[in-house]
């Protein structure tokens, strides 16, 4: 049992000791000297019972003790700082996956800085293993596939549409104008969703077995080959309308809900601050206007 309460500065030393594995730069990061905290370090473990560090001449290593304690600690200070940024003004940080962000939020977020020029924006390239806590996230983009961390609002915005895409010249040469000539062309796929040719193919109540030839690591270099004539990749609606709309790709087959749901992730501790409000209402807004419906034909 404790004799007495435990000293927060104690605890903050401690943390920072073990994270640098150093007492001079823990000094240095707490702005106090070495010699306290050496002094705070000594009267924790006395307090507790236990030795928490293994000190060296040149560093110092936490004991398997120390070492829960200090993670433990780390959370929780992280818990305290995240819990403060409501009160506090400055940028706010959307999460998403590199393609999402290149292909859909960068040319769309002018609009929203124009209608509400006094927020401050800023990117996180993350779309599955998302820490709002270490990473002060305000709002995440995701899909239904992945999922949600701790202490978020879910948000189901609409349907992920997807379809075929490829170069106009190469739906000429190709002869794609049903979807029995898909079986002759070079399919492309990307490694993070693999099975999307028969996502689609299940979607569209097809009966028939199309396997890409061809894989990419990402979606916006999956979506650059087909741009480049290389093949047809089936992607999702809202990271080509741009390229549709300029006439870089076209959609034979139109677009068809998938199976996945587009969601907004939003930090608890956050929702209710009159501009995350402002934010995830624009985004939902956008995400379920670029998701409706439509046909794009060579």
């Amino acid at each position: 049992m404790l004799t007495r309460r435990l000293s927060l500065n104690a605890l903050r030393a401690f943390e920072a000791t073990s994270r640098l594995r150093s007492m001079s730069a823990a000094a240095d990061e707490l702005c106090v000297t070495h010699g306290a905290v050496s002094r705070h370090i000594k009267l924790l473990e006395e307090n507790l019972g236990v030795t928490l560090l293994n000190r060296g001449p040149h560093s110092t290593e936490a004991t398997p003790a120390g070492r829960r304690l200090a993670e433990d600690l780390a959370r929780a200070f992280g818990l305290i700082e995240a819990s403060l940024d409501q009160f506090k003004e400055g940028p706010l940080t959307i999460s998403c996956s590199p393609s999402v962000l290149m292909f859909w939020l960068l040319p769309r977020i002018s609009h929203f800085n124009q209608s509400h020029p006094e927020v401050q924006l800023q990117f996180n390239m993350n779309y599955e293993h998302v820490d709002f806590l270490r990473d002060r996230i305000a709002v995440a983009i995701s899909n239904s596939t992945f999922t949600p961390p701790p202490d978020v609002d879910i948000r189901d915005v609409a349907l992920e549409e997807i379809g075929p895409v490829c170069a106009p010249d190469y739906a000429r040469s190709a002869g794609i104008r049903d979807h029995a000539d898909l079986r002759e062309a070079h399919l492309l796929a990307t490694k993070t969703r693999p099975d999307a040719w028969q996502d689609w193919v299940s979607s569209i109540g097809l009966e028939a077995q199309l396997l890409p030839k061809q894989h990419y690591d990402h979606f916006y270099l999956l979506i650059q080959a087909a741009v480049c004539g290389l093949g047809v990749a089936v992607v999702p609606k809202m990271l080509v309308q741009n390229d549709l709309e300029s006439g870089k790709l076209v959609a034979p087959f139109g677009f068809t809900p998938g199976g996945r749901k587009l969601v907004l992730w939003t930090a608890a501790r956050l929702v209710s601050r009159p501009d995350v409000k402002m934010l995830v209402e624009w985004l939902a807004n956008e995400l379920a206007r670029t998701n409706v419906s439509g046909t794009q034909t060579t």
